[in-house]
């Protein structure tokens, strides 16, 4: 027998006795939560804009929040739907409805309402959680979506009392309150005499449902269960990063992906850290955010960690508090891994950029560089639980080190399946000959001699962003081709021209002979802006005579990317002929 990587584990040596004999936790995440912190109940485990909320206090509102979903007949097993983000009571929601067994289905408040209005009935809920602002949204489906109570947040509630006064004033809405829409204080309050029950603790309970992009037109539901969520936080926990109780983690990725519920939220909660939640995150802010909170541990995306650097408030800024700058959602080119490494050193960042990766259908974290065990160019090291191995694509045959096939990952982090989605899960979750089920990533890359994971590419069409949101082409062609005037439609990625790196969709077209291509094109243009979700919308549209096709009859795209990769979409006008 061929001792392959995914075998031997070189990765194994950089961890220690202690940490790889570590026992799995046993816990619901809401246990797991008390567990760990059961000896610091008075230390922040919340740092909301300055009004801070400590474990004890957290564990309080989780409870009460429980007792509120049970007072209202949540049971174990249901859902209950969120278009909302990570504000303290989002957090605590999530928690209180896996106390009870319960299921949190995260929606993300800038989808198009036909698309959350899917979600809604997909999950076949009957409680929508919403923050405010979203709220007009909802009032255009809810006749539709049917539900016995909406429960309406306000991200002002846990602010200090200053700030409370600003974010009313500014945030004005026009909401029907009823018995069945309420405010947040009038739902906690439904729980005051009622005690929920627990659940008991079951490995493979669904704890939420993220959603993420699909290679069927619509986004698909990620079940995160409690297994795959603590494996992620004991993998991190016992990773040997330089981290101490009470140090600050900045928290800017959204609540509702899979990487922020599992690696923003409840991964430095169990790591006794204080979570600085900022639940709307304008990129920009980027360096503002980090001399304001002086976190001591973060994640980002590459392109963020740009905006950062290029920001005035980083000009001869010490940060030689920040420890762990973790990056992932997307890999990073060269050019930009040099300037980040000049930066980090004149900042006076102790370790190197800790390079990681992962996706929604293993909990979001696979792989991570930790401290000084590092490589450049690589997403570092398996975690503690973590199995990856690098198979061909066609023959699910493992290869060997150093040698490029599609990274497929195998561990407790893996999702339960795509929710309602068999067919797409047994596509993603196969069993290979070994018995063992692996995820499979659909990226290229390999593993070293001593364990690190490199990225080389996508086994499958996909754009990523600057800030590392996915795009899959065929969401726009599904609509595109919806039109009787287009003959075929292909949708490529072109250089993003306001950031070091990532890609915009652009629309290609072959139009039907009689059609009027600018005209055509505008009105393309004009209804994917109206329907698609804010980060999926292309840049331009651009007809042309034959949308070239390969041997086997399918869309050339990659020819496509040869000729309009570099494609100046700024100055892209459908009305110019």
């Amino acid at each position: 027998m061929t001792l392959t990587p995914s075998k031997m584990k070189p990765w194994l040596k950089y961890y220690s006795k202690q940490a790889l004999e570590q026992p799995f936790p046993q816990f619901k995440v809401y246990s797991y939560l008390k567990e760990m912190n059961k000896k610091h109940l008075n230390m922040s485990a919340i740092d909301y804009y300055g009004a801070k909320i400590t474990y004890g206090q957290l564990i309080t509102r989780i409870d009460a929040c429980a007792d509120a979903f049970a007072a209202l007949g949540v049971q174990a097993g249901e859902h209950v739907s969120f278009i909302s983000v990570g504000i303290p009571e989002t957090i605590s929601a999530i928690y209180a409805l896996n106390k009870i067994g319960a299921t949190a289905n995260m929606i993300d408040p800038r989808m198009d309402v036909d698309s959350i209005c899917r979600m809604i009935k997909d999950a076949k809920s009957k409680i929508v959680v919403i923050i405010d602002v979203a709220f007009p949204k909802l009032r255009k489906i809810m006749d539709e979506v049917k539900q016995q109570h909406i429960i309406v947040q306000s991200a002002a509630r846990s602010l200090p009392i200053h700030l409370k006064v600003l974010k009313t004033i500014t945030t004005k809405t026009d909401i029907p309150y009823s018995a069945a829409v309420m405010k947040w204080d009038t739902f906690i309050a439904k729980g005051k005499n009622v005690t929920a029950i627990e659940a008991p603790y079951v490995g493979d309970a669904v704890v939420a449902i993220t959603h993420t992009g699909g290679t069927t037109g619509f986004p698909k539901g990620v079940m995160l269960t409690n297994d795959s969520m603590n494996a992620v936080a004991l993998n991190f926990r016992h990773a040997g990063l330089e981290t101490k109780t009470g140090e600050r983690f900045l928290g800017i990725i959204p609540v509702f992906t899979s990487y922020g519920m599992v690696c923003g939220m409840h991964m430095p909660l169990c790591m006794e850290l204080e979570l600085i939640p900022i639940p709307k995150f304008v990129p920009e802010t980027m360096g503002k955010l980090v001399r304001q909170f002086r976190p001591n541990h973060m994640i980002s995306t590459p392109a963020f960690y740009e905006l950062m650097m290029d920001s005035r408030e980083m000009k001869n800024f010490d940060l030689s508090f920040l420890i762990t700058m973790g990056s992932g959602g997307d890999t990073m080119n060269e050019g930009l891994e040099t300037k980040l490494d000049q930066f980090m050193k004149t900042h006076n960042i102790k370790y190197p950029l800790a390079q990681g990766y992962g996706m929604s259908e293993v909990s979001a974290a696979a792989s991570f560089c930790v401290n000084d065990i590092y490589k450049r160019a690589s997403v570092g090291i398996p975690s503690i639980t973590t199995t990856i191995g690098i198979f061909d694509p066609d023959t699910e045959e493992e290869m060997n080190y150093n040698e490029i096939g599609e990274i497929c990952i195998t561990g407790p982090s893996m999702m339960k399946g795509y929710y309602n989605r068999p067919e797409e899960t047994t596509y993603v979750l196969r069993k290979h000959a070994d018995g063992q089920v692996w995820v499979h990533s659909g990226d290229i890359g390999y593993i070293d001699e001593d364990g690190f994971v490199f990225i080389k590419g996508r086994v499958k069409r996909m754009i990523t962003r600057f800030d590392g949101h996915k795009v899959f082409p065929v969401n726009i062609e599904s609509m595109v081709s919806e039109r009787d005037d287009v003959r075929n439609c292909c949708v490529i990625g072109v250089d993003d021209r306001g950031h070091g790196q990532g890609q915009y969709p652009l629309v290609v077209v072959e139009l039907s002979e009689t059609a009027e291509r600018n005209a055509v094109c505008k009105e393309i243009f004009a209804d994917c802006q109206a329907r698609l979700e804010e980060r999926g919308k292309p840049v331009a549209v651009l007809a042309v005579d034959k949308i070239p096709l390969t041997g086997s009859g399918k869309n050339d795209y990659r020819t496509l990317e040869e000729e309009f990769g570099s494609f100046e979409y700024t100055k892209w006008d459908p009305d110019v002929k």
